[in-house]
């Protein structure tokens, strides 16, 4: 089985226009038949909206007639008014059968994928700020967005704990499989924004998790896809593969050829 695993591809933000998106499907759609793959995961930040991020998947499976996973990444959570609980958004995620929050896919007797889009808890940040400054989510004139776009109802770290907590659960319930773990949150501290860097040693606060080290040393996880900080990176640790295969903004893209990039960002895991 051949499963392609993109992340990160920002429909919304192609020259700040909408009318766009039909360029990302397309493109999608045509690297996903070209590399001949059965299965695509999306390790999240597919647009700002639940409507778009949700009709884009569904247009990109039906065009493609491949099924498409994924997990929300914070974009996909944001929202205008934010005096809204967040969680309600990723609930409605959850709901759908393409997404893999609380929902793992068991591929056959030997495979399965879980996922969650995870969240960050303050760990991969330079050591010398403090928790409570970390927390204002503001450094060197700029502000970390989720701050204006997320509500959740208990503090970052602590939300990290409680969706590692959720993996734990659903990884449970796959009976000793070989996993493919799909987190929008960076869950490998190789993938932080190298420092010292005048900014990262703060931002880098908004990477990743430690949360989920144990999953890693407790049950089989044989590749791990996450997103969110625009690399396109993997590393083989033991028996486990890490892959970072963002796309990320167009002004981040080494050509101005959407199909190029987006073929050179999808990498394939064949099981």
């Amino acid at each position: 089985m051949r499963i392609g695993v993109i992340s990160d591809l920002h429909i919304d933000r192609y020259n700040n226009d909408v009318e766009n998106i039909p360029l990302y499907e397309h493109a999608l759609v045509e690297a996903m038949q070209n590399r001949q793959i059965d299965m695509l995961l999306i390790a999240g930040d597919i647009s700002n909206s639940y409507e778009r991020t949700m009709d884009f998947i569904h247009t990109v499976s039906k065009e493609s007639g491949i099924e498409v996973k994924f997990v929300p990444g914070n974009h996909d959570l944001w929202q205008s008014d934010i005096s809204k609980n967040t969680e309600e958004i990723l609930q409605r995620y959850a709901k759908q059968p393409e997404c893999l929050v609380k929902r793992p896919h068991i591929i056959n007797e030997e495979w399965a994928i879980a996922g969650h889009t995870g969240w960050y808890d303050y760990s991969y940040a330079s050591d010398r700020f403090s928790y409570e400054r970390l927390a204002r989510r503001a450094y060197y004139g700029g502000t970390w967005q989720d701050k204006e776009n997320i509500a959740w109802r208990y503090s970052d770290d602590i939300m990290s704990g409680k969706f590692a907590g959720d993996v734990k659960e659903d990884l449970d319930d796959l009976e000793g499989r070989k996993i493919i773990l799909v987190t929008h949150i960076v869950t490998h501290k190789h993938f932080k924004v190298p420092m010292p860097h005048r900014l990262f040693d703060y931002y880098n606060a908004f990477i990743g998790t430690g949360d989920f080290d144990e999953i890693y040393s407790d049950y089989n996880i044989r590749y791990s896809i996450m997103g969110h900080v625009h690399f396109r990176h993997s590393l083989t640790e033991g028996d486990v593969t890490y892959i970072c295969p963002c796309l990320g903004y167009k002004r981040e893209w080494r050509t101005d050829d959407i199909q190029m990039e987006i073929g050179n960002s999808m990498y394939v895991i064949e099981i």
